[in-house]
């Protein structure tokens, strides 16, 4: 039996964690079922308590305190301890079923995924040993847009991330509220969709001459692979939300194997009256 999951991933403060409880919200909303799962060591408060927390497993402080690491190196420990434990994941997981969605809330350290394996193979083994369909949504705050040096180098990690991860995937422009009176629609759909071509220039205006030519070989590459687009968030909204839950839908096929819901007729038929 299929599961489906996504992993909710992205740079610290771009509102991830804002993001799975305004999703938990509107699944709630519209009768479905979900398990939220949180991966981060270091959160500490929740609007919706997690169904497994991965601080019942390793706390981060523990391991700072015993290895003496800093966040990041212990944030490595913490999810390198996971992975020789997986099976307390899976103990943790039970058998979820086709009707759920499992969100798992991953932590903003993107080394977990561009410097080392550790998120790529938690996804390889979530879709290969417990039979997860597994999507991605990577988050990027939308201030970024003003700061275009700033956004390349969230596409690029995004770019990175679908590389590494090898599974569908979306991108997603979160807290669209902030920039909405400071970014025309016209503007803003230069980052929806980037143009390389366009934003280079915008980029050399702003940036030493001596480094032209990096930025032109970071538009090239961005060029070259084609393959970063965002979506619009604003988690507080709840018909972005739910455009945000129909692409994940569809990237895991959940719609596919769902039974239709035919409601019963019998039960409001009404007999003719006889003559």
């Amino acid at each position: 039996m299929s599961r489906y999951g996504v992993l909710v991933i992205g740079p610290a403060g771009c509102g991830k964690s804002t993001f799975c409880a305004s999703l938990i919200a509107h699944i709630k909303n519209i009768k479905r079922s979900c398990i939220y799962v949180n991966l981060d060591p270091a959160a500490e408060e929740f609007e919706y308590e997690p169904d497994v927390d991965i601080k019942d497993l390793i706390s981060l402080e523990d391991v700072m305190d015993e290895m003496g690491l800093g966040p990041n190196g212990g944030l490595m420990a913490c999810f390198e301890f996971l992975m020789d434990n997986l099976d307390w994941l899976e103990s943790e997981l039970g058998e979820t079923g086709e009707e759920s969605l499992t969100i798992f809330d991953c932590p903003g350290q993107i080394e977990l995924y561009t410097h080392v394996p550790i998120l790529p193979n938690l996804a390889k083994h979530l879709t290969g040993h417990m039979s997860f369909n597994l999507c991605a949504a990577y988050l990027l705050e939308s201030t970024f847009v003003i700061d275009k040096t700033k956004f390349f180098a969230g596409t690029l990690s995004a770019m990175s991330c679908m590389i590494m991860l090898e599974i569908p995937h979306i991108n997603i422009l979160s807290k669209m509220d902030l920039v909405r009176n400071q970014v025309s629609k016209r503007e803003l759909k230069r980052f929806l969709d980037p143009d390389p071509s366009i934003l280079a220039t915008d980029i050399h205006a702003e940036t030493n001459p001596k480094f032209h030519r990096l930025n032109e070989c970071v538009v090239s590459l961005i060029d070259d692979f084609s393959m970063v687009q965002f979506l619009q968030l604003e988690s507080q909204n709840e018909d972005s939300v739910q455009a945000t839950l129909s692409y994940i839908d569809d990237c895991l096929g959940w719609s596919e194997v769902q039974e239709p819901q035919i409601k019963d007729v019998d039960q409001d038929w009404e007999e003719p009256a006889e003559d």
